[in-house]
């Protein structure tokens, strides 16, 4: 016997379906459709909803980011695709290590699951 006969491996999700557009308005708010529906999510809630390793404790999931440290004028400067289930953000505090996959994004927009999803 190997290795893997001892592994048993668990059924993966299907994929989140991306959003439609992402755009970024003038005060800095990221405006997010998903099938013809607005999101508004703001800055400050997404840089404090960062999912990275340096935000989120790994083997517990508690949060360690503490959200006072997060300058209220937090903006994006830069919104880069990850593959097709996710975006990475360069955040103005210097942090840019959270990748969002559409899952965390649509969970924040306030959105329900698609329909079938």
């Amino acid at each position: 016997m190997g290795l893997l006969d001892h592994i048993q491996f668990q059924k993966q999700k299907a994929a989140a379906e991306p959003p439609q557009s992402i755009e970024i308005d003038a005060e800095n708010r990221f405006l997010v459709t998903w099938s013809g529906v607005l999101s508004v999510i703001p800055a400050l809630r997404l840089r404090d909803a960062c999912p990275c390793a340096t935000c989120i404790e790994e083997g517990t999931g508690r949060k360690i980011l503490d959200p006072a440290t997060i300058p209220a004028d937090i903006h994006a400067l830069e919104v880069r695709p990850v593959g097709s289930y996710a975006v990475q953000i360069a955040w103005s505090d210097g942090h840019s290590s959270g990748i969002y996959s559409w899952e965390t994004l649509r969970r924040l927009s306030g959105v329900g699951d698609p329909p079938g999803g």
